[in-house]
């Protein structure tokens, strides 16, 4: 067994899958559960370890992280893991002529996450690693909760009192539910809801805005990084890990006024007696994120896109960029074209280095306690 570690807890749980389980077609309903579940493991790679699959549900944790970012990196994962879910669901649904009651009963499906933060030991046996300690039962008891019978949610995150506390989570910020669970065996479990079901509703009525690459204004640069998509896209959204490769920043003070990155984030980046300020205009964790952004060549906006390559462990990121002012600002970028991009990109190879230095720490042999 391993030395004990502390970190983030969560599972992420298909609710209402028995009752679709009853009467429908066994061979259809097996390949749409392993279809949804291929979509929350996806989405939650990188950012998350998967522990375990357990039947409709996916045990996942992640260690303490040496930055103090994460609270913000939590919920992106799961409200990504959420409308990735809901969209696969949806297209799932629209793409199948079959009228079996598996397929037709797909909308009845939702999925809701649990997250606690505590200790755990990996038990390594026969060749497969279990987590095993106190928490990681607290964990699977507050799958058993009546979060759905006391707010009417059927998608929801349900944050522990601990968890909401390590990682900083703004209830109001968040508009997260007090809600509390009490068992036999754990006691009382304090903690915070979020509602799922509100943020799709949400995503769903957003404007759309994201930049072409047809678009004859904007100039296009491609990366590749040694590291899935949710990963990469921490590093290019995070403030601090933006520190880390981002060349000629000094500070960087990011402004979240829903609680976590997001639409209407607003990042004031520090260079020397320059500062350049940021918007973010649109949002889809770990597919595409557009800015605007005031330079002193003028406004542009830009869209980052992450698209997995191979097996999903490597991403190539496609950075579309548009001057968004007029005459005079395409003139001084004619002059200084040779120029403008070469701060940018040392600091993309910058991050790749980065990147690879974290996988070959993550590729290190763990030591063993005896």
């Amino acid at each position: 067994m391993n030395g004990v570690e502390r970190g983030c807890l969560i599972i992420a749980d298909i609710s209402g899958y028995t009752k679709y389980l009853t009467g429908v077609e066994l061979e259809h309903s097996t390949d749409i559960l392993a279809d949804l579940i291929n979509t929350i493991v996806d989405q939650m790679r990188g950012t998350f370890t998967l522990a375990k699959l357990e039947g409709d549900a996916i045990f996942s944790y992640a260690s303490d992280p040496k930055d103090m970012d994460e609270g913000s990196s939590l919920v992106t994962t799961i409200e990504g893991c959420y409308f990735a879910f809901r969209q696969r669901q949806a297209t799932i649904d629209r793409a199948t002529t079959c009228t079996c009651d598996a397929c037709s009963r797909i909308p009845t499906l939702n999925l809701k996450f649990v997250a606690h933060h505590g200790s755990y030991a990996i038990h390594e046996v026969a060749g497969s690693r279990e987590l095993v300690g106190s928490d990681v039962i607290v964990a699977h008891r507050l799958l058993k909760n009546d979060v759905k019978e006391r707010t009417g949610l059927n998608g929801y995150a349900f944050f522990s009192g601990h968890c909401a506390e390590r990682y900083g989570l703004d209830p109001m910020a968040l508009t997260l539910r007090p809600h509390i669970e009490t068992y036999d065996d754990v006691g009382e479990i304090a903690g915070w809801v979020l509602d799922l079901d509100t943020r799709w509703a949400e995503e769903q009525e957003r404007r759309v805005v994201r930049l072409s690459a047809d678009d004859p204004k904007v100039m296009k640069l491609e990366f590749e990084f040694a590291a899935p998509p949710p990963v990469v896209w921490e590093h290019l959204t995070s403030a601090t890990k933006r520190l880390a490769w981002q060349m000629g920043t000094d500070d960087m003070i990011q402004e979240n006024p829903r609680g976590t990155r997001g639409v209407g984030t607003q990042n004031h980046c520090i260079h020397g007696k320059t500062t350049i300020e940021e918007e973010i205009l649109d949002w889809k964790p770990f597919h595409y994120v557009t800015v605007r952004f005031q330079s002193p060549l003028g406004p542009f906006m830009y869209t980052f896109e992450f698209e997995p390559i191979g097996d999903g462990s490597r991403t190539k990121v496609i950075d579309l960029i548009r001057p968004e002012g007029g005459l005079k600002q395409r003139v001084l970028l004619k002059a200084v074209s040779g120029k403008m991009f070469k701060p940018f990109n040392e600091g993309m190879a910058k991050l790749a280095k980065v990147l690879e230095k974290e996988r070959a720490g993550e590729a290190a042999p763990v030591a063993s306690s005896g």
